[in-house]
């Protein structure tokens, strides 16, 4: 059985062909709902806007979605199965979307971050956007050698992903040979207008 994700997608605000796609991936107990409220903050009119739920039930409250289980009894299950369907989806985009992947960013928070590091290092996207996120343990085992252009961006008073967290993706992806770009914010575990201040650039500056 092929399970694909349920999703918003959000046109761009003219009638034009999209400049670009921005795909985000939401946080462990959150919603395509919830990262959908920012799109006013995202101040791009001219892209197309993607928000897919996760394909798991969070275990604490009926709303919200998961990409995999947190909790200390099950850490990552799930993952082999979500990775697959985001993979397949991803994959499947353009045919609904009619933007190619070269032309879309990848985007997550928190577990969605995690998930756009795993996922999309594997794809030929423009670009990757990791607000907030972490790597999974067998990060670094990537099939390929040219990789998407990422901004990892992280409060240094992240409470509940720690900054050292941030340090060691960025470490990692660059001994990889990913281009990345770096910036940490005097915040806690939010999406803050500054990292979407820096998204809108970078992601201008990805689909050119």
């Amino acid at each position: 059985m092929t399970q694909t994700l349920e999703f918003i997608s959000v046109p761009p605000e003219s009638e034009q062909a999209p400049s670009g796609l921005i795909v985000t991936l939401h946080g462990w107990g959150a919603s395509a709902d919830d990262v959908a409220a920012l799109l006013p903050f995202f101040n791009l009119p001219d892209y197309q806007f993607v928000f897919p739920n996760g394909p798991f039930p969070y275990p604490y409250a009926p709303v919200g979605r998961a990409w995999y289980d947190l909790r200390s009894e099950n850490m990552y299950q799930g993952l082999t199965e979500s990775r697959q369907i985001l993979t397949d989806w991803l994959l499947s985009l353009e045919s609904v979307t009619g933007v190619p992947l070269s032309r879309t960013v990848l985007s997550g928070f928190s577990q969605g971050a995690a998930m756009t590091l795993d996922v999309g290092l594997n794809l030929p996207l423009a670009g990757l956007v990791a607000m907030s996120g972490y790597l999974h343990p067998e990060a670094g085992k990537v099939t390929k050698n040219i990789f998407p252009p990422t901004l990892i961006t992280h409060g240094r008073q992240d409470e509940v992903v720690p900054l050292i967290a941030a340090v060691k993706a960025r470490q990692t992806l660059e001994a990889l040979g990913v281009a990345v770009q770096y910036e940490e914010f005097d915040m806690g575990h939010e999406i803050g207008l500054q990292m979407l201040d820096l998204l809108r650039n970078f992601v201008v500056n990805a689909i050119e």
